[in-house]
């Protein structure tokens, strides 16, 4: 599309100056042929009423007139006039009749000698004569059609131009082409924009200068092949700015040489956003992990110090300065264990989501994956759900946590298959996701951090339900027959249109 799009004007001027030569050639050739404007105007009844009209009064002429001159040369008149309306073949028997007339009414007489070679004669010129106008005419329609038809592709080509250029122009992204040199040939007001100059200012710069990634991969020759493709890359603004770009480009070739076509977008916000959610997410995850660690310590140190007591009611062992100093670090050691995950809104950025869009993000992603591993997938997702109350980005990487557990644990099962379905009931919005997997074992401890025999440090589940209660939601396993299922509880967001107010729950 690049390509077309800065390629149009350079190519609309050479075919519009194409176009005006030929228009004038056309013009020129018709000049030629104006003395068939005025019959080509005139219909046909008219023309061949005009014809047998002139025929009759040069035969009335050459009958009358009682001189020894023959008139038949005014039958060439007529035959002009009927040469443009009629076929050869009529044409033929038209210059027959007025050679008949002509030796009919001639002043001299008829001898085989010498009528034959003049009717012969006479025959042939008003023949050729009817034939020179029939082509001529013919000629001139061909022409005046082919007029038309040039002068309307001129202005369709005008109009495609103006509609190119207007979409050129106003494309928030930025447009431009450049020579096999670098230089920058064209460039639309966005480009301006982004690369900080003033309108029709950039023209004639460099490109290496802003883009020093993308003037490497500028055409060198003919001989270089066309490519179309992608990347991202840093720019440089005119003040010396850097920004994060991505950039589609493609080569062409022209008469004046190879030209690269581009067209430019400033992600640096995404890569701001991306990096923020990035911190963001990873600060929610440490704290829950710490969280989960900082609980199973305070279980430990409880013990301990339920065992500490027993032992202190010794009397030896209580005045040993080693067992008083073990209980003031047991001591130390609960109380910095007392950090607890608190279930609170207000600590997360939380939305009224668009659950629909979500699971469609989640079957962008895990949808292929699946299918590659042999799995039959099922999505049970009505057309539409309720929004609900959550983080998008910390929901959407529950539902990726638990998709990714079930392709595991279906690698060695004959019988794969997964759903994912979604419902509201009561007040809450249920999003199920159930494998033919090999089942829990011990349902119990199925959420509980750092589990024996479970992949990596068994944080996923216990992180993935922590992530669902920051928004006020729940993750709970589903007993069943065969396979796993979980459930996904959500809140559902009453008034929708307020994206901003968290209802206020319990808890």
């Amino acid at each position: 599309m690049v390509i077309s799009v800065a390629g149009g004007g350079y190519f609309g001027k050479i075919m519009g100056g194409r176009c005006a030569s030929r228009q004038t050639e056309v013009r020129h050739y018709g000049g030629g042929n104006e003395m068939f404007s005025f019959l080509l105007q005139l219909s046909r009844a008219k023309l061949l009423f005009l014809a047998a009209m002139m025929i009759l009064i040069v035969a009335m002429i050459d009958w009358y007139v009682e001189l020894n001159v023959s008139f038949g040369f005014l039958y060439l008149f007529p035959l002009v006039i009927a040469g443009s309306c009629l076929q050869r073949w009529q044409l033929a028997l038209l210059a027959g009749l007025c050679t008949f007339l002509s030796e009919r009414f001639s002043p001299f007489t008829w001898d085989l000698e010498a009528g034959i070679p003049r009717d012969i004669f006479m025959f042939a010129s008003y023949f050729g004569t009817a034939l020179f106008a029939h082509e001529s005419a013919k000629n001139r329609r061909l022409t005046a059609q082919h007029l038309r038809e040039v002068e309307q592709e001129a202005l369709l080509r005008r109009d495609a131009e103006q509609q190119l250029k207007a979409l050129i122009e106003s494309s928030p992204a930025a447009i431009l082409t450049a020579d096999s040199a670098g230089r920058i040939l064209m460039a639309n007001q966005a480009a301006h924009r982004l690369l900080g100059f003033e309108l029709e200012t950039l023209p004639g710069e460099y490109i290496k200068d802003f883009l020093p990634p993308l003037a490497r991969v500028l055409p060198a020759d003919e001989s270089t092949p066309s490519f179309r493709t992608a990347m991202q890359c840093r720019g440089r603004r005119r003040d010396g700015e850097v920004f994060l770009a991505d950039v589609w480009f493609s080569t062409y070739k022209t008469s004046a040489g190879p030209r690269l076509a581009a067209m430019l977008a400033d992600s640096s916000e995404d890569l701001r956003d991306k990096e923020e959610s990035s911190l963001h997410n990873l600060l929610v995850a440490s704290r829950l992990a710490v969280g989960g660690v900082s609980h199973e310590i305070r279980n430990v140190c409880g013990a301990i110090s339920v065992v500490y007591e027993n032992l202190s009611r010794h009397g030896e062992l209580a005045l040993s300065e080693d067992f008083r100093a073990l209980g003031n670090l047991v001591e130390g050691l609960g109380k910095i264990a007392t950090f607890e995950l608190r279930q609170s809104a207000g600590n997360e950025e939380l939305a009224s989501v668009d659950l629909g869009s979500v699971l469609d993000e989640l079957r962008i992603v895990t949808e292929q994956p699946l299918l590659e591993s042999g799995v039959l997938v099922s999505w049970q997702v009505p057309k539409t759900l309720p929004r609900v109350w959550a983080e998008r980005h910390n929901l959407l990487q529950v539902l990726l946590n638990l998709a990714h557990n079930s392709q595991r644990a279906m690698q060695d099962q004959e019988v794969k298959e997964f759903s994912i379905s979604a419902c509201l009931e009561g007040e809450r919005v249920v999003v199920r996701v159930r494998d033919t997997g090999h089942g829990i074992s011990n349902p119990e401890r199925l959420f509980q951090p750092f589990q024996e025999g479970a992949e990596a440090t068994g944080l996923g589940l216990y992180l993935s339900r922590a992530l669902v209660r920051t928004f006020n939601g729940d993750l709970r396993y589903e007993p069943g027959p065969s396979g796993c299922c979980f459930a996904l509880d959500l809140m559902p967001s009453v008034d929708q249109g307020d994206e901003g107010a968290m209802p206020e729950t319990d808890g």
